[in-house]
């Protein structure tokens, strides 16, 4: 079917499931660190053991993201997705009967991990981005990501009123619900798979002929690494801020509020992202997320943290949180055509999970070892910076295939 046939009901159909299968995805992974004062306690284990097992989740999401997207290429996202699904339940399932660290990190590391690869932002891009004609893809895909969200300011209040009131466990036991819900949402958003074939452009090539091209573009090569320091700065904030409010005496109800304002400025700043992306350069507003991250972690943690300034901080970096998903899936667009999107954002998504691994780990080591988050916070700084910097400065032309498919002669 070409994209023009789809009524829009079908439409809306697939970008709903998109938007819905990501935020549940994304809402329950981003709220795991609520978790963390409750399961070291009943497991016997540190910080360190729990930072483990989500970096764990996030170099699993990292390592099977270039072949999941290869998988979405050549198959389609419908069998990817729903097997993603499964995935999730199952590894919330084994995380709820956990006893031991091992079997903590099987259940949200290792299975969690390699559902992400299927269900969250890399997959619902690649499906949005081939549902919706060229003029309006940097928009729709931002506004995925916007609805996409707001699942933290679901996820995030329901686990710790459920922690609070019965228990990590019965928190769990909802989140398996939600997983469950994410069945019929890969269903819908699978549907894209009929348009697959319409949306071809450029000579013909092969995944491995794709990979190459983008390894050697100097421009993707740099969007690839700055991209690594998105995931080292918000899995750090995601998994450790909970117990760092802890540690500054501020009340629990603090941290899952700040994560659901996270979530609803996240919406705002997709959308706004979005928009921009259409109109302005791609790179510096790349690059300009990067650097405003960092000097809003300065500003936050060389003051002593507060109710008031933790909320103010939340929804600062949720305006930043999802808003580099459209633009980073633009530039690739822009760059390599569209044939194999899912491939390519998947092969740069390596390097941010790569980040979110240093960030969830290296924080917890960090403060095992020192008692402390200062130097965490601060080597996020000094990466984010240098990393925003570099990205401005990428070499945004397209490559030599797409640019004889613009001008054959």
């Amino acid at each position: 079917m070409q994209r023009e046939a789809l009524s829009s009901k079908q439409m809306w159909l697939i970008l709903g499931g998109a938007a819905l299968m990501l935020t549940l995805a994304m809402g329950m992974r981003q709220s795991m660190g609520l978790f963390q004062p409750h399961i070291i306690k009943d497991l016997g284990i540190t910080a360190a053991d729990f930072s483990l097992a989500i970096a764990i989740q996030n170099i699993v999401w990292g390592l099977t993201q270039p072949f999941v997207g290869m998988l979405v290429d050549k198959h389609g996202a419908r069998p990817v997705a729903m097997t993603g699904a499964v995935i999730y339940a199952l590894g919330l399932l084994i995380t709820l009967f956990a006893t031991n660290t091992w079997v903590l990190t099987f259940g949200i590391g290792l299975c969690v991990g390699l559902a992400l690869s299927c269900c969250a932002s890399n997959v619902a891009m690649s499906v949005t981005s081939r549902t919706v004609s060229p003029a309006q893809r940097t928009f729709a895909m931002g506004a995925v990501s916007a609805a996409g969200s707001l699942g933290l300011m679901v996820a995030s209040p329901l686990a710790q009123g459920l922690i609070s009131s019965s228990g990590w466990h019965v928190a769990m036991v909802s989140f398996l619900m939600l997983a469950m819900v994410m069945l019929p949402a890969a269903w819908n958003a699978g549907s894209a798979d009929c348009i697959q074939a319409a949306v071809v452009a450029g000579p013909a090539q092969s995944i491995g002929q794709a990979v190459r091209e983008a390894t050697q573009h100097r421009g993707y090569v740099v969007m690839a690494l700055a991209f690594f320091v998105c995931g080292l700065q918000l899995v750090f904030i995601t998994t450790h801020l909970p117990t760092y409010l802890a540690i500054c005496g501020i009340d629990p109800s603090v941290g899952a509020q700040a994560l659901a304002l996270i979530g609803l400025f996240n919406a705002i700043g997709s959308l706004l992202f979005g928009w921009l992306g259409g109109r302005y350069s791609k790179r510096f507003l790349l690059g300009g997320i990067y650097v405003l991250r960092s000097l809003i972690l300065t500003a936050y943690f060389m003051t002593t943290p507060t109710p008031t300034s933790t909320l103010f901080f939340a929804a600062a970096m949720g305006a930043l949180w999802l808003g580099v998903v459209p633009l980073l899936n633009g530039l690739v667009i822009h760059l390599f055509g569209l044939r194999y999107v899912a491939t390519l954002t998947g092969l740069a998504f390596f390097s941010h999970q790569v980040g979110s691994f240093i960030g969830a780990w290296g924080g917890g080591l960090i403060y095992t070892a020192m008692g402390s988050y200062e130097w965490a916070w601060k080597s996020a700084v000094i990466i984010g910076i240098l990393a925003g910097l570099a990205q401005m400065r990428m070499n945004i032309e397209p490559s030599l295939r797409m640019r004889q498919a613009v001008n054959p002669a």
